[in-house]
């Protein structure tokens, strides 16, 4: 008989010698599993941070522009008809006034524009068919850029048609027909022939809603609108638009829309743009699909009403920054002329802010103009508070809190009609500029300025009261494209893809059928982002954002100064990382998370203190070297540069891009009062004459503010 091991003894024996070859092959997986969760934590930590900054600036400038258009409003509303100031923004408010179709239909005229035989652009017909707009997409894939004699054309054509289209457009869908819903696009047209080479164009069987935000940012929004506004000729039944806060000529000013234009077509690019206001006032304001799903730009209130809305007329929302005027008296006696359209009866207007001359306190106050030095400092103390009660009466701060009261003063004659035409207004307003919030209650939005912040609660009462399922909004970027939030009855579509940078975020769009279940596709629209990998695209934005959060640090470097000196009586240059924090938030209100982001900014500390002194000096930022007698001046330039620059867009009323010293002068009037400040006519003078390059006594806008346009030299490093 043999000695050899039985079956069992060698099944034992392997199963032995793999638990002890398994056992560090586990404790390896392991770490490798921790270490990877790890990373993908610290830099989705870091992805979170970069978003924020750029979200933070964003709406900080959002903000601002209410501001600044609020002031205006001030000013138009409580200085003398005659003062310059008034008289430079004046023709930005004649938007709402009443006007004769005929005299439009002579302004949309098109028929004195000739075609030269050397126009290489596509040439088009009309009516308008799937072929012509097709052609049209083709010459706008290839950089072409189509005729004004067409622009204009097109523009008509479009007005006609929504003049007859109702607020709220109802749409169906059915088993064998799905609508897609695109979300924001902000003139990236890569974004929308994206989702036309993977969804297909629009047409009867493909019906489409674009759910607004087509302008401002990128650089082809006026191409994105002529699309849009072609296949809405072919297809008036299965082409929606809603209007987003960016179809508005007051935040195009800002964000370049206007800029564009006039850029791309200087001849007849201030028709074109009178004519963009009108048809933005009357693009349709929300759609329903199925009875069941609310379309709409930004979202709703606890007061929104579909009944109210469908009622509104919109058109007279030219921009829904400012409350519209209600009719006063009778037409005037006088017609006047005005240069940026057809010739207008006037109304004697009243806005919904302003109270009744015939009140005897109204009387007895004087009608007051930045030209008399003798007020001017008093305007310039007390013109914040008085921002901030007319925009508590315009409702505009307090729509939930005795949103529905008219001050005691206010005229009775017109109360009735004033508070009418400001629960409209509000409508409007939370409908274009609103964002959801994870809690309940309904609060005025006071990061973006207009419009609120709703809650779980507001939607399902809101939904639930219009017997509808689903909020279908826009108006935010997300990372994803998309973000479903109130437990899934509110959904965000963003369909302008690395909208803050290459590789910010995807665009998505949404598919629906006749189930109303969103089925949801993203991409990205930049080959150059598809290509980098996770750690690559998010150290690409970061770059990014905190670029951009230097250069705000940089002109706000005098107020950050004299905050960190309050922690710092001793005055030995150094103060705590805490402080370091708190100061910083205190300048900037950003809401940021300063002490994570401070290793990025900071690049060394000493026993957890800051040399503020030293790291100011060591941002790396430059500025172009000018003689000034006053450089405070400089400072204000930069940390109002966007306010600068649509102060210098409203008074160019020709659009010539030039403006004369004295408009230069009176440009930093009207923004030293927006800002409070005093700034002397000589330091205005110097800084005039120095960027004077040819001494011809004008200014060109554009070169203007690129000569004081920061650079930073760690993204050239």
């Amino acid at each position: 008989m043999g000695c050899g091991m039985g079956k069992s003894s060698l099944q034992e024996k392997k199963c032995s010698r793999v638990s002890i070859y398994s056992v560090p092959a586990i404790r390896a997986a392991l770490l490798i599993q921790r270490w990877y969760r790890q990373y993908v934590a610290r830099l989705e930590m870091r992805r979170r941070c970069t978003w924020n900054i750029f979200q933070s600036i964003e709406y900080a400038g959002e903000q601002d522009q209410i501001k600044l258009y609020s002031f205006f409003g001030f000013l138009m509303d409580h200085f003398t008809p005659a003062s310059s100031e008034r008289n430079l923004i004046s023709h930005i408010f004649h938007e709402n006034e009443i006007c004769r179709d005929t005299e439009w239909e002579r302004y949309f005229c098109y028929k004195d524009i000739e075609v030269p035989d050397s126009y290489t652009g596509p040439h088009l017909t009309f009516p308008m068919t799937f072929c012509g707009v097709s052609k049209l997409v083709e010459a706008f894939k290839h950089k072409q850029q189509l005729h004004a004699r067409y622009v204009l054309q097109i523009l008509g054509e479009t007005w006609r048609l929504l003049r007859i289209l109702p607020n709220i457009n109802y749409v169906s869908v059915s088993q064998t027909k799905e609508i897609t819903i695109c979300g924001d696009l902000h003139g990236q047209l890569e974004d929308l022939l994206l989702i036309f080479y993977k969804n297909g164009l629009p047409s009867s069987e493909k019906p489409y809603i674009f759910n607004g935000d087509f302008v401002d940012r990128g650089k082809s929004s006026l191409e994105i609108l002529l699309i849009l506004f072609g296949f809405l000729l072919v297809y008036p039944n299965d082409l929606h638009l809603n209007r987003g806060n960016h179809e508005d000529h007051i935040v195009n000013l800002r964000y370049g829309f206007t800029k564009e234009i006039l850029g791309k077509y200087r001849v007849h690019g201030k028709k074109i743009l009178k004519l963009l206001q009108k048809i933005f006032s009357w693009l349709p304001l929300a759609t329903v699909i199925n009875d069941k799903v609310l379309v709409v730009h930004g979202g709703i209130s606890n007061s929104t009403d579909l009944c109210v809305v469908s009622r509104v007329d919109r058109h007279r929302y030219v921009s829904v920054l400012r409350p519209p005027k209600t009719v006063h008296q009778t037409l005037n006696g006088n017609k006047n002329e005005d240069d940026n359209g057809p010739a207008e009866g006037r109304r004697r207007v009243r806005s919904l802010t302003n109270h009744s001359s015939t009140l005897p306190q109204r009387n007895n106050l004087p009608r007051r103009s930045l030209q008399n030095p003798s007020i001017s400092h008093q305007l310039s103390s007390s013109v914040e508070d008085e921002l901030k009660r007319r925009r508590r009466l315009a409702g505009f701060d307090q729509t939930y809190k005795n949103g529905n009261e008219l001050d005691s003063d206010s005229d009775p004659d017109f109360a009735e009609a004033s508070k009418a035409n400001g629960h409209d207004w509000k409508q409007i307003v939370n409908l274009l500029w609103s964002d959801p919030m994870p809690q309940n209650g309904c609060i005025s939005n006071e990061v973006r300025g207009g419009g609120c912040y709703w809650g779980p609660d507001v939607t399902e009462e809101v939904l639930g009261r219009h017997n509808l399922q689903l909020l279908i909004r826009s108006h935010e970027c997300k990372q994803d494209g998309y973000e479903f939030c109130h437990n899934r009855r509110v959904l965000t579509i963003f369909s302008a893809s690395n909208y803050y940078e290459v590789g910010s975020n995807r665009g998505a769009y949404i598919r629906m059928g006749a189930d109303l279940v969103p089925h949801l596709i993203q991409y990205q629209a930049s080959r150059t982002c598809r290509e980098l990998t996770l750690r690559q695209s998010v150290g690409w934005t970061e770059r990014s954002a905190l670029r951009a959060l230097r250069e705000q640090l940089f002109v706000h470097k005098s107020d950050l100064i004299r905050a960190y000196q309050e922690f710092d009586p001793h005055q030995t240059g150094k103060i705590s990382m805490r402080h370091w924090a708190s100061a910083t938030e205190s300048v900037l209100k950003l809401g940021l998370p300063w002490r994570v982001l401070r290793s990025q900014l900071v690049s060394r500390t000493h026993y957890g203190m800051v040399d503020y002194q030293q790291w100011i000096k060591e941002l790396s930022i430059t500025e172009p070297k000018l003689e000034v007698s006053d450089t405070s001046i400089l400072e204000t330039m930069y940390k109002n540069h966007s306010n600068l620059e649509t102060i210098f867009r409203i008074i160019d009323t020709d659009h010539s891009g030039l403006i004369s010293l004295e408009e230069f002068r009176q440009t930093w009037k009207l923004l030293s009062s927006h800002l409070k400040m005093e700034i002397s006519d000589k330091a205005i003078a110097d800084l005039a004459h120095s960027i004077d390059f040819n001494k011809d006594g004008s200014i060109d806008i554009n070169e203007f503010m690129e000569a004081f346009r920061l650079v930073d030299l760690s993204a050239h490093s």
